[in-house]
Protein backbone atom coordinates (compact mmCIF):
# COMPACT_ATOMS: atom_id res chain seq x y z
CA UNK A 1 0.00 0.00 0.00
CA UNK A 2 1.72 3.88 -0.84
CA UNK A 3 0.91 6.47 1.47
CA UNK A 4 2.29 9.62 1.44
CA UNK A 5 5.14 9.87 4.52
CA UNK A 6 4.29 11.35 7.40
CA UNK A 7 6.42 13.82 9.17
CA UNK A 8 4.52 12.73 12.66
CA UNK A 9 5.20 8.89 12.14
CA UNK A 10 7.86 8.11 14.63
CA UNK A 11 6.13 9.43 17.57
CA UNK A 12 2.80 8.29 16.31
CA UNK A 13 4.39 4.59 16.28
CA UNK A 14 5.95 5.16 19.87
CA UNK A 15 2.56 5.90 21.07
CA UNK A 16 1.11 2.61 19.39
CA UNK A 17 4.33 0.56 20.91
CA UNK A 18 1.96 -1.82 22.81
CA UNK A 19 0.59 -3.17 19.15
CA UNK A 20 4.05 -3.09 17.52
CA UNK A 21 5.90 -6.11 16.83
CA UNK A 22 10.00 -5.14 16.15
CA UNK A 23 11.66 -8.33 16.67
CA UNK A 24 9.09 -10.26 14.87
CA UNK A 25 11.46 -13.40 14.38
CA UNK A 26 11.54 -13.78 17.95
CA UNK A 27 8.23 -15.21 18.46
CA UNK A 28 9.05 -17.90 15.53
CA UNK A 29 6.94 -20.78 16.71
CA UNK A 30 5.55 -19.12 20.35
CA UNK A 31 3.33 -16.05 19.24
CA UNK A 32 0.83 -17.55 20.99
CA UNK A 33 1.79 -16.75 24.13
CA UNK A 34 0.81 -13.55 23.28
CA UNK A 35 -2.37 -14.29 24.09
CA UNK A 36 -2.24 -17.24 26.51
CA UNK A 37 -6.10 -19.45 26.16
CA UNK A 38 -6.21 -18.15 22.45
CA UNK A 39 -8.07 -20.66 20.14
CA UNK A 40 -6.26 -20.10 16.98
CA UNK A 41 -3.56 -17.44 15.27
CA UNK A 42 -4.85 -15.77 12.30
CA UNK A 43 -2.63 -13.67 10.03
CA UNK A 44 -3.64 -11.08 7.35
CA UNK A 45 -0.91 -9.85 4.63
CA UNK A 46 -1.22 -6.52 3.50
CA UNK A 47 -3.59 -5.11 6.46
CA UNK A 48 -3.70 -1.98 5.10
CA UNK A 49 -5.26 0.46 7.00
CA UNK A 50 -6.85 -1.76 9.08
CA UNK A 51 -10.54 -1.82 8.64
CA UNK A 52 -11.24 -5.04 8.41
CA UNK A 53 -7.92 -6.13 11.05
CA UNK A 54 -9.43 -4.27 13.43
CA UNK A 55 -13.48 -5.50 13.39
CA UNK A 56 -12.61 -8.73 12.67
CA UNK A 57 -9.77 -9.28 15.83
CA UNK A 58 -13.20 -6.85 17.91
CA UNK A 59 -15.34 -10.01 16.67
CA UNK A 60 -13.75 -12.76 17.35
CA UNK A 61 -11.75 -12.20 20.94
CA UNK A 62 -10.73 -15.87 21.37
CA UNK A 63 -8.72 -15.52 18.59
CA UNK A 64 -5.31 -13.83 18.19
CA UNK A 65 -4.68 -11.63 14.88
CA UNK A 66 -1.52 -10.82 13.52
CA UNK A 67 -1.13 -8.33 10.90
CA UNK A 68 1.55 -7.78 8.80
CA UNK A 69 1.85 -4.61 5.88
CA UNK A 70 5.09 -2.80 4.51
CA UNK A 71 4.32 0.08 4.65
CA UNK A 72 4.80 2.01 8.22
CA UNK A 73 2.59 4.84 7.60
CA UNK A 74 -0.75 2.59 6.28
CA UNK A 75 0.50 0.39 9.47
CA UNK A 76 0.37 3.10 12.22
CA UNK A 77 -3.17 3.88 10.83
CA UNK A 78 -3.78 0.44 11.48
CA UNK A 79 -2.63 0.18 15.36
CA UNK A 80 -4.64 3.37 16.18
CA UNK A 81 -7.68 2.12 15.64
CA UNK A 82 -6.45 -1.09 17.43
CA UNK A 83 -5.89 1.04 20.26
CA UNK A 84 -9.24 3.28 19.63
CA UNK A 85 -10.87 0.15 20.39
CA UNK A 86 -9.03 -0.91 23.17
CA UNK A 87 -8.21 -4.48 21.28
CA UNK A 88 -5.90 -6.96 23.12
CA UNK A 89 -5.95 -9.63 20.61
CA UNK A 90 -4.30 -8.01 17.42
CA UNK A 91 -0.36 -7.08 16.96
CA UNK A 92 0.80 -5.64 13.69
CA UNK A 93 4.14 -6.28 12.00
CA UNK A 94 5.54 -4.07 9.43
CA UNK A 95 7.62 -5.65 6.71
CA UNK A 96 7.65 -7.62 3.48
CA UNK A 97 5.31 -10.73 3.55
CA UNK A 98 8.08 -12.37 1.48
CA UNK A 99 9.86 -12.89 4.54
CA UNK A 100 6.80 -14.67 6.45
CA UNK A 101 8.83 -18.41 6.70
CA UNK A 102 11.32 -16.01 8.94
CA UNK A 103 8.73 -15.07 11.57
CA UNK A 104 6.34 -18.37 11.78
CA UNK A 105 7.40 -21.65 12.18
CA UNK A 106 6.44 -24.37 9.99
CA UNK A 107 2.38 -25.12 10.70
CA UNK A 108 1.61 -22.33 13.24
CA UNK A 109 -0.97 -20.43 11.71
CA UNK A 110 -4.51 -21.42 11.32
CA UNK A 111 -5.73 -19.33 8.52
CA UNK A 112 -4.46 -16.30 6.49
CA UNK A 113 -6.21 -13.78 4.77
CA UNK A 114 -5.09 -12.00 1.50
CA UNK A 115 -7.53 -8.91 1.34
CA UNK A 116 -7.03 -6.68 -1.92
CA UNK A 117 -3.25 -7.58 -2.85
CA UNK A 118 -1.73 -5.19 -5.61
CA UNK A 119 -2.65 -7.23 -8.97
CA UNK A 120 0.94 -6.30 -10.35
CA UNK A 121 -0.96 -6.62 -13.68
CA UNK A 122 2.01 -6.93 -16.15
CA UNK A 123 3.25 -10.56 -16.60
CA UNK A 124 6.44 -9.62 -16.21
CA UNK A 125 5.66 -8.80 -12.54
CA UNK A 126 3.89 -12.12 -11.89
CA UNK A 127 5.81 -12.97 -9.76
CA UNK A 128 4.96 -10.14 -7.57
CA UNK A 129 1.43 -11.26 -6.90
CA UNK A 130 0.03 -12.05 -3.38
CA UNK A 131 -1.24 -15.72 -4.68
CA UNK A 132 1.88 -16.40 -7.11
CA UNK A 133 2.92 -20.05 -6.53
CA UNK A 134 5.96 -19.14 -4.52
CA UNK A 135 3.85 -17.28 -2.51
CA UNK A 136 1.45 -20.49 -2.10
CA UNK A 137 4.40 -22.14 -1.48
CA UNK A 138 5.37 -20.37 1.54
CA UNK A 139 1.75 -20.12 3.17
CA UNK A 140 1.54 -23.58 3.13
CA UNK A 141 4.62 -23.90 4.99
CA UNK A 142 3.54 -21.71 7.89
CA UNK A 143 -0.42 -22.59 7.70
CA UNK A 144 -0.86 -25.84 9.00
CA UNK A 145 -2.50 -28.60 7.14
CA UNK A 146 -6.33 -28.08 6.61
CA UNK A 147 -5.78 -24.74 7.35
CA UNK A 148 -7.56 -21.82 5.11
CA UNK A 149 -6.05 -18.82 2.83
CA UNK A 150 -9.04 -16.19 2.73
CA UNK A 151 -8.73 -14.22 -0.35
CA UNK A 152 -10.33 -11.41 -1.59
CA UNK A 153 -10.31 -9.05 -4.60
CA UNK A 154 -12.40 -6.55 -6.58
CA UNK A 155 -9.59 -7.41 -9.55
CA UNK A 156 -11.08 -10.28 -11.64
CA UNK A 157 -8.27 -10.69 -14.18
CA UNK A 158 -6.25 -11.31 -10.81
CA UNK A 159 -9.24 -13.44 -9.26
CA UNK A 160 -8.61 -15.74 -12.31
CA UNK A 161 -5.21 -15.99 -12.33
CA UNK A 162 -5.14 -17.20 -8.47
CA UNK A 163 -7.76 -19.62 -9.37
CA UNK A 164 -5.44 -21.50 -12.10
CA UNK A 165 -2.18 -21.08 -9.83
CA UNK A 166 -4.55 -22.64 -6.79
CA UNK A 167 -5.32 -25.39 -9.25
CA UNK A 168 -1.36 -25.67 -10.58
CA UNK A 169 -0.57 -26.08 -6.91
CA UNK A 170 -3.41 -29.14 -5.74
CA UNK A 171 -4.72 -26.64 -3.72
CA UNK A 172 -8.71 -27.24 -3.31
CA UNK A 173 -10.95 -23.95 -3.53
CA UNK A 174 -14.18 -23.59 -1.10
CA UNK A 175 -16.66 -21.20 -1.14
CA UNK A 176 -16.00 -19.62 -4.45
CA UNK A 177 -18.04 -16.54 -5.52
CA UNK A 178 -17.68 -13.90 -7.77
CA UNK A 179 -20.15 -11.11 -6.87
CA UNK A 180 -19.91 -11.74 -2.93
CA UNK A 181 -22.21 -8.70 -1.94
CA UNK A 182 -24.62 -9.78 -4.56
CA UNK A 183 -27.47 -10.62 -2.01
CA UNK A 184 -26.25 -7.95 1.07
CA UNK A 185 -23.10 -7.39 2.42
CA UNK A 186 -21.47 -10.58 3.51
CA UNK A 187 -18.89 -10.58 6.35
CA UNK A 188 -16.34 -7.73 7.80
CA UNK A 189 -15.74 -5.25 4.48
CA UNK A 190 -12.48 -3.54 4.36
CA UNK A 191 -12.16 0.18 3.81
CA UNK A 192 -11.21 -0.75 0.10
CA UNK A 193 -14.00 -3.19 -0.21
CA UNK A 194 -16.84 -0.75 0.71
CA UNK A 195 -15.50 1.95 -1.67
CA UNK A 196 -15.71 -0.57 -4.54
CA UNK A 197 -18.61 -1.99 -3.63
CA UNK A 198 -20.93 1.41 -3.27
CA UNK A 199 -19.54 2.12 -6.99
CA UNK A 200 -21.18 -1.68 -8.00
CA UNK A 201 -17.72 -3.04 -8.26
CA UNK A 202 -17.81 -7.21 -7.72
CA UNK A 203 -16.27 -8.84 -5.51
CA UNK A 204 -14.60 -11.76 -5.51
CA UNK A 205 -13.74 -14.29 -2.68
CA UNK A 206 -12.72 -18.09 -2.16
CA UNK A 207 -11.11 -20.16 0.93
CA UNK A 208 -8.28 -22.08 -0.55
CA UNK A 209 -7.74 -25.40 2.11
CA UNK A 210 -3.55 -25.39 2.62
CA UNK A 211 -1.31 -28.84 2.59
CA UNK A 212 2.10 -29.45 1.43
CA UNK A 213 2.94 -29.39 -1.93
CA UNK A 214 5.93 -29.82 -4.59
CA UNK A 215 6.61 -26.01 -6.18
CA UNK A 216 5.08 -26.31 -9.57
CA UNK A 217 8.02 -24.94 -12.48
CA UNK A 218 7.30 -22.39 -14.36
CA UNK A 219 6.79 -22.34 -18.29
CA UNK A 220 9.23 -19.86 -19.72
CA UNK A 221 7.70 -18.10 -22.84
CA UNK A 222 10.13 -16.91 -25.29
CA UNK A 223 10.83 -13.10 -25.05
CA UNK A 224 9.06 -12.51 -28.17
CA UNK A 225 5.81 -13.25 -25.82
CA UNK A 226 6.51 -11.86 -22.87
CA UNK A 227 4.76 -8.47 -21.87
CA UNK A 228 6.79 -5.74 -21.35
Amino acid sequence: MRMRKMRNLEPRMAACAAYRIENAAAHQGCWRDLKPGCTQLWVEVGCGKGKFTAETAAANPDVLLIAVERCREAVVVAMEKAKAMGLSNVFYIDMDVANIEEIFAPGEIDRLFINFPDPWPRKKNAKRRLTHRSFLDKYCRVVREGGEIHFKTDNAPLFEYSLEEFAVCGLQVNHLTRNLHENGIVGIMTGYEEKFHSLGTPINRCEVVCKPFVLPKEEKKPAAEEEV
